[in-house]
């Protein structure tokens, strides 16, 4: 066994697309994490965890800079905007005394933009036409495989589903965790390391290996959850709902419902299995006990739940991450076996990991340590302009969501009502509970959003009756990668719903 740092190594692992529900720890009844709830028991898993802006780049800003998506900038979506030129999480890390790698996905703009650490490896999803090498993609080329990667034909925003079309090997998930193994063994042995690992999956095409699907082909694959708030027609629901619903329009069958979330399974038991070769390379290293870890997401997925699918939605299935931390055996700092029910948001995993690092917190950090007593009493999210506004105040227990196109107001319970069936935003036993979050989330509004409050109160704007187009671009489409599309700005390249 190497000789204890006086720092420890941090392995931070980042998710892409998987909600904090969907983990055997967690209950879920079907999905298959063994690695996971493995490191759930040797630490701590926060289950009040949150994106306080529930899509990739805003939820990625969030855990670089600690800060909340008005602080950084961006709670729409906006991949030209650089990020900040100092106080981010690896140059922290740097400044510190760390060596800092980051494997996988980075979502940031220019791509290689390295955000403070020291190198970068990526796999980016496939955006070529944003003038950068892709180092996956240069990984096909050199295995003679060149612009293969989405020929299965498979969207990026998309439901459909078929199995992964090229060697196990070449699989991306399987490439993330090669070479971020390989970094572990190549690290500076005068520095303790931190080490980004952040997967591309099961953020769609759901392509799972077909060695993974099989091991679901006999299990009982739940459907999604309805309630009678969500089963009103489109046009009836909040204008942000409305694009989600126009944007899938599927109407799918319960076998078609079964056999897209058993695609989404085997993509998050594939990854949770990688995970298992970074935990075996750590520990033949003689790492593992020197190691600090932790997992979360950027946002996770509705998958169908009260009809709606994707990410942008301050629902469970979207808004809440996973988020588990295992700290050194001897390190008393991280309970083991424990499960906290603080409220936590991504700008929270910097704080946590400077103070674990013994590394100071810069005075730009908003987030709060979950290492210690300090606790918030509410969480704000935000997401998203015009009529595709959402806005979520949450203290705890009670999570209040705000529409201001179409002006609806839901309250649920989650103490009660886990999975969000029951709207009492109308209730008059929960009226007092619903003015006091009101005031709470009006308390944090700026900008524009202050046009749609009257008086102290919350009015927005009624529905005007527009809808979105068929998707006639193919949203998140790829082509043939080989030769390499034109260059083009990142507002294009990066369609999404409007």
């Amino acid at each position: 066994m190497a000789n204890s740092p006086e720092r420890p190594h941090i392995l931070f692992l980042s998710l892409d697309q998987w909600g904090g529900p969907f983990f055997g720890c967690e209950g879920h009844p079907v999905i298959q994490t063994p690695t996971i709830d493995q490191l759930a028991r040797l630490g701590t898993r926060f289950t009040r965890a949150y994106a306080e802006s529930p899509i990739c780049i805003p939820a990625r800003r969030s855990m670089m800079t600690g800060q909340s998506p008005r602080r950084h900038g961006d709670r729409s979506f906006l991949p030209a905007l650089p990020m900040p030129r100092e106080n981010l999480l690896a140059q922290c890390m740097v400044d510190g005394g760390y060596q800092a790698s980051a494997i996988g996905k980075l979502h940031v703009f220019p791509q290689r933009d390295r955000i403070g650490f020291e190198n970068t490896l990526l796999a980016e999803e496939g955006r070529p036409g944003l003038g950068a090498v892709d180092d996956y993609d240069l990984y096909l080329a050199d295995q003679g495989q060149a612009g293969q990667q989405f020929m299965h034909g498979m969207s990026n925003n998309g439901y459909e589903h078929r199995p992964w079309h090229l060697d196990e090997a070449l699989h991306v998930t399987n490439w993330i965790t090669r070479v971020a193994a390989r970094e572990i063994k190549r690290r500076d042995p005068t520095r303790p390391a931190f080490w980004h690992v952040s997967y591309t999956h099961p953020h769609p095409p759901l392509v799972p290996l077909a060695s993974y699907e099989s091991l679901y082909q006999d299990e009982p694959i739940d459907l999604p959850v309805m309630a009678d708030w969500s089963r009103q027609a489109t046009a009836d629901l909040p204008m942000a709902l409305q694009v989600v619903r126009d944007y899938w329009p599927a109407p799918w069958s319960p076998a078609k419902l079964r056999s897209i979330r058993r695609a989404y399974y085997a993509l998050c038991t594939h990854i949770d299995h990688q995970i298992r070769v970074l935990v075996g390379t750590l520990r033949e290293e003689g790492l593992l006990n020197d190691t600090v870890i932790l997992l979360t997401g950027d946002h996770g997925d509705m998958l169908g739940d009260h009809g709606l699918w994707a990410k942008r939605l301050f629902y469970e299935g979207s808004a809440r991450v996973p988020m588990i931390l295992v700290g050194r055996p001897h390190d008393r700092s991280v309970a083991v076996g424990a499960v906290d029910d603080r409220l936590v948001g991504l700008q929270d995993v910097m704080p946590t990991l400077l103070t674990l690092a013994g590394l100071p917190i810069p005075s730009s950090v908003e987030g709060i340590s979950m290492i210690g007593a300090h606790r918030r009493e509410l969480l704000f999210g935000e997401c998203g302009e015009g009529r595709n506004a959402t806005r979520m105040i949450h203290d705890g227990r009670y999570k209040l969501i705000w529409y201001p196109g179409g002006q609806v107001v839901q309250l649920f319970d989650l103490l009660e009502d886990p999975k969000e069936c029951h709207d009492l935003a109308a209730a008059p036993a929960h009226a007092a509970v619903r003015e006091r979050l009101e005031a709470a989330l009006i308390a944090q509004l700026y900008g524009s959003d202050l046009e749609w409050v009257q008086q102290g109160r919350l009015r927005g704007y009624p529905s005007d009756g527009t809808r979105i187009s068929p998707d006639r671009q193919l949203s998140g489409q790829r082509g043939v990668h080989y030769p390499q599309p034109p260059v083009d700005h990142p507002d294009r390249t990066a369609i999404r719903p409007a």
